[in-house]
This record gives C-alpha cells, sequence and structure tokens, in this order.
C-alpha cells in the first residue's frame, strides 16, 4: 500500500483548518501531518514535518503566503504548495505562481475539487482555479508579445537543443506523455530532461519554467497542467 499523502494546513483561522482536516482525514490515501496559523510557523512546520502538499492561505499576518511559499520552496523544494484563498486578484496569482505555488484556488472550490487538487499537485501536476486559469492565459500571451525585445539570458542559452525543444512543448502545455509522442522520447527521458531544465534555470516546478518560457517567447499562450 502506498504511503498516503501528507497534507500542512496553513490559515490564521482555525475554524477553516478543522473543516479542511474534516475532509481530509476521511480520504485513505490521504492525512492532516500538521497545522499552522501564521506563515512564520508554516515555514517551520514545513521544515520539521516534510509535507508532500501545503495549503496555504494568503493573508496572515506576520508572513504572507506568498513569501512563506518563497521561503519553503528554497528551503523544503519538494514539499508542493496549493494556495487556498478568497483572493482571486492578478497580483496574487501571479505572485504566488513566480514564489513557485504549483496551485491557486479559491476558497469557493468543493470538497471533490480541493481533494482532486490535492492528488493531482502530490503527483507533480500544476493547476489553478478555472476563473483564474484566463488571465494567466492572458499574461502569457502579453510576455510573448515581447519575444522579439528578449534576448536569452544566460541561464537559458545553456540548455541543449532538445531541452529547449521540450521547454517549448512544455510551454504550450504539452503532458510528458504529449510531449513524449511528440518527440519519439520515454516519457522517462522526458521526465529527465525536465528536472535537467528546472535545474539549469533554477526553477523549482513547470508552472515557473512555462512562465520563464513564455517569458523569453517560446512556447505560445498556454498554460501549463500535466507534469
Amino acid at each position: 500500500m502506498e504511503e498516503p499523502i501528507r497534507v500542512l494546513l496553513v490559515d490564521d483561522h482555525p475554524v477553516v483548518r478543522q473543516g479542511l482536516r474534516t475532509i481530509i482525514d476521511g480520504e485513505p490515501d490521504m492525512e492532516v501531518s500538521g497545522e499552522a496559523g501564521s506563515g512564520k510557523e508554516a515555514i517551520e512546520k514545513a521544515a520539521e514535518l516534510l509535507p508532500d502538499v501545503i495549503l496555504m492561505d494568503i493573508m496572515m499576518q506576520d508572513v504572507d503566503g506568498v513569501e512563506a511559499t518563497r521561503c519553503i520552496k528554497e528551503n523544503t523544494p519538494n514539499a508542493k504548495v496549493i494556495i487556498l484563498t478568497i483572493y482571486g486578484e492578478d497580483e496574487h496569482v501571479f505572485d504566488s505562481m513566480r514564489a513557485g505555488a504549483s496551485g491557486y484556488l479559491l476558497k469557493e472550490v468543493t470538497a471533490e475539487g480541493l481533494l482532486s487538487a490535492i492528488r493531482a499537485v502530490a503527483e507533480g501536476y500544476s493547476l489553478v482555479y478555472p476563473s483564474i486559469a484566463r488571465r494567466l492565459l492572458d499574461e502569457f500571451g502579453r510576455l510573448a508579445q515581447g519575444r522579439a525585445r528578449v534576448s536569452p539570458e544566460p541561464a537559458l542559452s545553456g540548455l541543449t537543443p532538445r531541452e529547449r525543444e521540450i521547454l517549448d512543448l512544455v510551454a504550450q502545455g504539452k503532458t510528458n506523455r504529449e510531449i513524449a509522442m511528440d518527440l519519439t522520447l520515454s516519457e522517462r527521458t522526458v521526465k529527465t530532461h525536465i528536472s535537467n531544465i528546472l535545474s539549469k534555470l533554477q526553477l523549482h516546478d513547470r508552472t515557473q519554467a512555462a512562465l520563464y518560457a513564455a517569458r523569453h517567447g517560446l512556447g505560445g499562450d498556454a498554460f501549463t497542467e500535466g507534469r
């Protein structure tokens, strides 16, 4: 039997954490590994408990969710962060994704949708709430408009031709399976290339890789939801 997905709950409202715990603890493939009532406590608990997925609120008193996410991804890079908030403004969305969040959900999400999101992110997927996805697509389009004016950074220049090709496909929203089919490679080889790309570009996940690619004129107007 596989180990359950270990989830850290971060919200400054105890009643919210209790509600999330009730939902998650009812699932046989998940368990709540801990709770935090502030961004600072979340950083400490993430390092101590090493959770698989963190449900992170944005507005908290000491350290906000965006900064907490950034610190966690620097110190505990294997932890996947899902922002779970009532705020859907562009600034919060883009800042969260740049900080390394793998998902962005509004608190109006259903219990079923939340559980599906936790499982998807734990498996390496990235996702956003449907009403927000369109704005990410628009942001990709805006970034892509400046592609002719952007010079490659040294890190991007350090990618091999195959890695640049795969990064371009990631930015187009292709899954590992689709990339493997397009390039006649195995999925394992594609995963290895993507790991190398993230390492060379000093990025946390493929969501950041897709944003990076769009900023440098690669890919099209798409948001990746695959591994």
